[in-house]
Parts: structure tokens; sequence; C-alpha cells
């Protein structure tokens, strides 16, 4: 499984619109263990664009403290798993969490503070 979270200043991005960078992430889902990660920039901010941009490099889930229902919609188009209202840590933190069940996760970010959440 390959998990993408955007990143602002190297944690988990409150804004998945506004993100400078991804961390990609494979796990292996038999030993839940992180086997390769890496950072690679965000292309150029177009709506629309990041959901197919992250399916052409087969993720199967991103996790991000806020996205917008538009972007939700067009990640669900790719087969791609969402979790939303996930807190600002480190890339690994986030991953490791998921894994052991433990991902503290609440309100969208982009639910509660009014901001512009997009692709």
């Amino acid at each position: 499984m390959k998990i993408a979270i955007p990143l602002a200043d190297g944690l988990l991005s409150m804004h998945f619109g506004h993100c400078g960078s991804f961390a990609m992430i494979d796990v292996d889902n038999e030993t839940k263990q992180i086997i390769a990660q890496q950072e690679i920039p965000s292309p150029p901010h177009e709506p629309g664009l990041l959901p197919k941009w992250l399916g052409e490099r087969k993720v199967d889930m991103i996790i991000t403290g806020g996205m917008g229902q538009r972007a939700k919609n067009l990640f669900t188009e790719q087969f791609i798993d969402v979790i939303v209202g996930a807190n600002a840590q480190a890339p690994e933190i986030v991953v490791k969490n998921y894994l052991a069940g433990s991902l503290s996760s609440g309100e969208n970010a982009c639910d509660s503070d009014g901001s512009e959440c997009h692709s």
C-alpha cells in the first residue's frame, strides 16, 4: 500500500491544497511496517490536478488535516481512500499510528476554519 501525506514544514499539512510536497510512504500490509519513504514536490497548484497526479503515482490512501468535498470526490474517482482530521505530525508517526489503529483524527480542518480547501 502507498500512503501520501501532504506536508507543510515537514509535518502533515492541515490544508491539503496548500502543501508544498508529499511524503510517499510504502507499507507492507502483512507486517504493517514502513518499507520505503520519499518526499516529492507537489506540482504547481491547479484545481483538480492532485487526485489524478497522485493516482498516476499509484497512491492508495491520503491522510491529511483537511480537504474539501470536491477533492474528496475526485480522490474517490481515482480509487484513493481519504482520511481527514489528522494532526500535524511527522509523516512516519502518522502512518505508524494508522497502521497500529491509533491514528488520532478529529474534525476536518476545512470544515472548521472557513478556509478555502480544495484540490
